[in-house]
Order: structure tokens, then sequence, then C-alpha cells
């Protein structure tokens, strides 16, 4: 019971963010009006990928020190998730775009949106370097020197080139403000961080349920 006192509180906070993220009442902004309540669903899954990338890379190191496979299991397992919170992600903002610029060429075209394609395909590439290898110690080897490499590219596909480019209409990017010079409401604030812990800690869940299949694969297979 004990041991599972974080799954409850990710069933918590996430009603709480599907709840009050509907019907809390929501800032007159310009342009963006009701579509702003899109922030406790769109910007989390950022956060979350970043989050459980990091898991995976941090596992990764810890293979490479300890050379035991269930860390390396655990370093798939987290990127895997963290890529399917980055393509939700371009999901979200595609319907954000729409509702609150009535089109998504300008969110395609937009460099914050180009470096989350680009950190996908890195990733993706990952997953297909795995595929690619039967030895399992060289697998694990093998990719998780990729993941340590692939790691810093993707902090400078999102958080520093998107800074340097001139067009970008993600807050603080290309000069804009951030969150916090659009946003003075503390309703906001009060679904927006529970909002970005509940969805990380789902993401780590579906994680660590992903891994248990996996052992028990492996276990299988040995037999």
């Amino acid at each position: 019971m004990k041991k599972n006192w974080w799954k409850y509180l990710t069933i918590v906070l996430l009603i709480y963010t599907v709840v009050a993220g509907f019907l809390i009442e929501a800032p007159r902004l310009n342009i963006l009006n009701e579509s702003i309540r899109n922030l406790f669903f769109h910007v989390p899954m950022w956060f979350g990928m970043v989050i459980i990338l990091t898991g995976s890379v941090i596992q990764s190191v810890r293979y490479l020190s300890s050379n035991d496979l269930n860390k390396d299991i655990g370093a798939d397992v987290l990127a895997k998730v963290g890529i399917w919170y980055g393509v939700l992600g371009l999901v979200t903002g595609a319907v954000w775009a729409t509702y609150t610029w009535g089109r998504m060429a300008g969110w395609l075209a937009d460099p914050k949106i180009t470096a989350v394609f680009v950190t996908l395909l890195i990733y993706f590439a990952y997953l297909l370097l795995r595929s690619s290898l039967n030895d399992e110690q060289k697998r694990a080897r093998v990719s998780a020197v990729y993941n340590i490499f692939a790691y810093p590219l993707m902090i400078s596909l999102l958080f520093i080139l998107p800074r340097l480019a001139e067009n970008s209409l993600h807050p603080g990017n290309a000069g804009n403000p951030g969150f916090n010079a659009y946003d003075l409401d503390s309703r906001l604030r009060m679904v927006f961080y529970p909002a970005v812990i509940g969805w990380t800690l789902l993401g780590y869940w579906i994680a660590t349920l992903h891994f248990r299949i996996r052992k028990i694969e492996h276990k299988l297979e040995e037999e």
C-alpha cells in the first residue's frame, strides 16, 4: 500500500487536472480565449517527455557502469514512453494551433516544432538501432552510448536553438516572453503544475508496466 502511494497521487492529480481544467474560469487572453485550457494537456506532454527521456539516459549511464541488463531495459522503455509523449505533444499542439489560428500552417513552420520533429527522429533512430542488433550485451552498450549522445542534442534542439530563431510563436522563444508574462492568473498555475506532475507520473507508471512485461518475456525466453 505504502509503495503505491504515488499511483494514487497520479490518479488524483489527473482527475483534478481534467475536471478543473475544463471547469475553472479561463482568463480572457488575446487570441487564446478558451483554448488556453490546452495549457494543461499540451505543455505537460513536453515537460513529461523531457523528464522521462532524462530518466532514460540516466538508466543508460547506470547500465554502462554496471552491465546490468535491467538498466538497459529501463532505458528502452522510458525512451519509448518519452517518444509517445512527444507525439502527443505534437497532436495537442496541432489541435491548439487549429483553434487558435484557424490553421496549422504557422504551427508546422515554427522552429520549436521543427526541433521536436528532429528530436523524435533522433529517438526513433535509437529504437531502430536497438532492433538491428541481436546480441543483448552489444545492443545494450551501443544503444546506451547513442542515448547518451542523443540527450544533449535533444536539450540543444528544444531549449537553445529555438531561442535563437527569429520567428517562433512559442513563449520563451525567439525573444517572446515566457508563460509568466502572458499569464499572471493564479488559477491557471493551480492546475498547470499539478498537471505536469500528474502526466509525468502517468508516463513513469506506463514505463514500469512495460518494464514488468519485458522482464516476464525475457524470463520466458530463457526457459
